[in-house]
């Protein structure tokens, strides 16, 4: 046998002998309080309805909205962030089903809440895409355009009616330019000084969020590139993020996450808050198809991609898998 003398030097490989030693020099810990459960609530069923783009995933009525809650607590997952579903007959130009006391989202903040207190994070979505008629996160002008101040005023009453249905964080994801300071104002003149704000502060217009479309019901016609990001675009994110925290976010998230990894490490080097980021619907579901057909391992994929959204530097993570996930954390 020819031996090179102590060549090589270094050997890596040392510490990537066994399981133990591998778990025991990992740089990037995913744990169960890192995950958030987006969920759905849908108006006017008596039985929760499938997703046909997003197997394993439903739009829940009120009673199984509790039980998905319960069941979060018991897994350790951190928050659950609340997406409703109205009666196509109560979407109107305006969403005035979203800041009706007694709409669909409300309805389920309040049944999480009396289901499980404070024992998880309970977030809502704060946008007037699910009830719109016309599918779009504003007001429109009459020639069609989001009128971006008109916008405003309706959140200030979104964050005000989804606080007093006891959500401890609102989410405005609408991308309106100034939204988060109006609904930080909105919220400590109505009394919610504790309720805090995580900011879609960097959202794309994405070809990923096809399945959501379904998910929510949405009727959306045209596009949201006037509004949501291009994808091309980085430094445009920075601006966003600056403007958000002036205004008074205390989290900030980036979605998506998977293809934007670059971006969620960018934010999550430039800032002194807590980072999120949402792994969407298309990421959710190509993995899913992808384990239908016996091309990928499915768990080890969908750990894969949380752990590459960790090591790029999101504290939190909205995943479909959160409660599966963190059910499998526990017994590993």
């Amino acid at each position: 046998m020819t031996v090179y003398g102590n060549f090589p030097g270094s050997r890596p490989r040392r510490l990537r002998t066994t399981p133990v030693m591998r778990r025991m020099v990992a740089e990037t810990r995913l744990d169960p309080a890192h995950l958030i459960l987006p969920a759905f609530v849908r108006e006017g069923i008596d039985a929760p309805v499938a997703i046909s783009a997003m197997p394993g995933v439903q739009q829940h009525t009120l009673d199984t909205l509790r039980k998905a809650a319960v069941d979060a607590v018991s897994a350790g997952v951190s928050a659950i962030m609340l997406f409703g579903v109205p009666l196509d007959e109560k979407k109107d130009g305006r969403g005035t089903a979203g800041t009706d006391p007694d709409g669909i989202l409300q309805a389920g903040l309040r049944a999480v809440r009396e289901e499980v207190g404070d024992d998880l994070v309970v977030m809502s979505d704060l946008c007037l895409d699910e009830y719109t008629d016309h599918g779009h996160c504003g007001v429109l002008t009459e020639d069609g355009r989001i009128d971006n101040d008109a916008t405003l005023e309706r959140y200030a009453e979104m964050a005000q009616v989804q606080a007093d249905a006891g959500a401890h964080v609102v989410g405005p994801s609408g991308m309106m330019d100034g939204q988060v300071g109006v609904v930080r104002d909105a919220l400590d003149q109505t009394g919610h000084e504790d309720v805090s704000i995580l900011a879609y502060t960097v959202k794309y217009s994405s070809a990923f969020y096809g399945p959501f479309r379904e998910a929510v019901g949405s009727s959306l016609r045209g596009d949201r590139k006037t509004y949501q990001q291009d994808p091309a675009n980085v430094r445009e994110s920075m601006r966003e993020l600056a403007l958000d925290l002036a205004e008074g976010a205390d989290m900030v998230m980036v979605k998506p996450a998977g293809p934007y990894l670059d971006v969620v490490a960018k934010v999550a080097d430039s800032v002194d808050v807590p980072v999120a980021a949402y792994q969407i619907s298309g990421e959710y579901s190509m993995i899913e198809a992808a384990a239908e057909k016996g091309w990928i391992d499915r768990d080890a994929a969908i750990l894969e991609s949380l752990t590459g959204i960790r090591r790029a530097g999101a504290q939190m993570i909205l995943t479909y898998w959160a409660t599966e996930v963190a059910q499998k954390l526990r017994r590993s």
